[in-house]
């Protein structure tokens, strides 16, 4: 069996960035990965402007008493007249500061009355005055190859006067489960099947992380169904991910069709716990992954496995979410060879810091425990974990989005 951290590694760079780019609009860029560096086109702001409501003035014009005339009314978008020596001019968020003027004085330190404004605290140089390039400066680096663009992002590059990026195409995702046994939700089920909760568990699971199911299909436990499936997968699909009939039994049947299509095996078997039997195939330059058939197996593999090797296939310059280390509350000492991987609630604890409380049943079969956990709690193998001994923590918020 190899490593997690080994195994880890291995699928991450089992496939590059897709080649495939596209220009978007703006209006659908979230949620899409940055093909190309971008620099800023415009300065930000684009002229001096004022922080607050107010008024701009000469600083030396300033005195206890004095009462300045209102020579102007400049609001947002105006053209503000040249400041003329002694004079104030009335000024709201966002105007452009006349030529002339080095301060702003927010509204509440003055007093107008008669076209007159007199101010009652003295300014500071420059205070309230927003300058010309102090957010973005043009030809400046904005945004760098790899970003997954969130609303933050969108608001940057619209400031810039973008209206549409270069992202990397949406990578295609196949998704084939296996096993006579299974029956899709929502028709008739014997007492000897259940009903297949992978197929449409991975597809949510896909599209969360950004990427299109394009099939979620099913085959039957024979070779010729299998070599089937998987055809239709590879010929539309940039990356496919099967459940099931990857162990050793005498219907797993998935390692030979692979070998039939060409598939050189990397990987097989994982020393973690849920998630041991795990295969890594290539097949016309195109990853497959084979995933372990029990629900929670499967969620636990792509979690930690498969999720990073489609970020770097979405050209995601961050592929490693972080990881933090939190003290585990368990009732009984905890160990196993091989690393396990608990589902866990991240709670606040008595002290208002961080703490681990696992689900009380850990069999791999439980699938409600995948909504109450909010993450997974890393144990190394061979080692003694004991209460509040601190544990890697992989936040499922981070590691499937």
């Amino acid at each position: 069996m190899l490593d997690f951290d080994q195994a880890q590694t291995l699928l991450a760079n089992a496939a590059g960035p897709l080649q495939r780019t596209e220009e978007v609009s703006l209006l659908e860029a979230a949620g899409r990965v940055l093909a190309a560096n971008l620099h800023a086109t415009v300065d930000i702001p684009p002229a001096d402007n004022s922080a607050m409501d107010g008024y701009a003035l000469r600083l030396a014009d300033w005195s206890p008493d004095a009462r300045l005339p209102i020579q102007q009314r400049c609001y947002a978008g105006d053209v503000p007249e040249p400041l003329k020596p002694g004079h104030a001019i009335r000024l709201f968020t966002g105007s452009v500061i006349p030529a002339g003027a080095d301060v702003v004085v927010m509204q509440e330190d003055t007093v107008e009355a008669d076209d007159q404004v007199r101010i009652s605290r003295e300014p500071k140089p420059g205070q309230h005055i927003r300058r010309r390039g102090e957010d973005t400066l043009a030809g400046a680096p904005l945004l760098p190859a790899g970003t997954l663009l969130q609303a933050a992002h969108v608001a940057l590059l619209a400031s810039q006067g973008l209206a549409a990026v270069p992202v990397y195409g949406q990578l295609r995702v196949g998704i084939l489960t296996t096993g006579d046994e299974l029956v899709p939700p929502g028709q008739p089920r014997a007492t000897e099947q259940i009903y297949n909760s992978n197929g449409p568990m991975l597809a949510a699971m896909v599209r969360g992380l950004g990427a299109l199911p394009v099939h979620v299909l099913h085959a039957r436990d024979t070779e010729a169904d299998l070599l089937a499936a998987f055809k239709t997968l590879l010929a539309d699909c940039d990356l496919v991910l099967s459940v099931g009939g990857v162990s050793v039994g005498e219907r797993d049947l998935v390692k030979p069709a692979l070998a039939a299509l060409g598939g050189e095996l990397s990987l097989w078997k994982v020393r973690m716990k849920p998630g041991k039997p795990v295969a890594l195939a290539q097949i016309g330059g195109k990853p497959v992954v084979s995933l372990p058939g029990n629900p929670v197996s499967a969620y636990a593999v792509y979690a930690m496995l498969v999720t990073p090797l489609m970020r770097r296939m979405q050209g995601r310059e961050e592929i490693f979410p972080p990881v933090s280390l939190l003290p585990l509350r368990t009732g009984q000492p905890r160990q196993d060879g091989r690393e396990e991987f608990l589902r866990v609630q991240r709670r606040v604890s008595d002290d208002g810091s961080g703490e681990l409380a696992p689900y009380g049943h850990q069999g791999s079969g439980v699938i409600s425990s995948l909504p109450w956990c909010t993450g997974l709690a890393r144990l190394p193998a061979d080692v003694l974990v004991q209460d509040k001994d601190r544990v890697a923590y992989y936040d499922l918020r981070h590691w499937l989005a």
